[in-house]
């Protein structure tokens, strides 16, 4: 009873996961947004292109041999298939161009906001590249200038600033 009582548990913890929750809702919303894709080409653009072509897509088929049982291949059903992924890819890429667009804006204004103080600093005396927070040179162990107040501390020794 005890292993499976731990792998219900596991399980319950993979489920409430944030990334399996929005998988579930991405996937619910591709259904969706499917369906409609699927209406636009049937009711909408087949139709359209029938004018222009001539020939409804959906009516399109092939009967595979003679008499009431033979087979029939529908290839225009294929054909409506074909452009409706090739609407979905197409609606879908510029929905990604569009947000990626917005995100870059916006993360542009943030840097733009705050520039961001160096991570490195050079050491006076050994010229060392070293960490900014650091008040003592790891190569050279000499003590950084550091600014407090009216003072500079260097060197271990404290000198005026004046």
């Amino acid at each position: 009873m005890g292993k499976g009582r731990g792998l219900i548990e596991e399980f319950k913890k993979f489920i409430m996961r944030g990334n399996v929750m929005d998988m579930a809702v991405g996937v619910i919303v591709g259904g969706a947004f499917t369906s409609i894709v699927t209406s636009l080409n049937q009711d909408i653009l087949t139709p359209v292109l029938g004018i222009f072509g001539g020939t409804d897509f959906s009516n399109l088929k092939v009967t595979l041999g003679t008499g009431e049982s033979a087979p029939v291949l529908c290839y225009g059903n294929f054909i409506t298939a074909v452009i409706n992924f090739l609407i979905t890819a197409f609606v879908i890429f510029v929905l990604v161009k569009v947000i990626n667009g917005i995100g870059d804006r916006f993360l542009k204004k943030e840097e733009a906001k705050e520039p961001e103080p160096p991570a490195v600093k050079t050491c006076p005396y050994c010229m060392s590249e070293i960490a900014a927070e650091a008040v003592r040179c790891p190569h050279c162990t000499s003590m950084l200038a550091e600014e407090t107040g009216a003072e500079n501390i260097i060197s271990g020794s404290v000198e005026s600033a004046g």
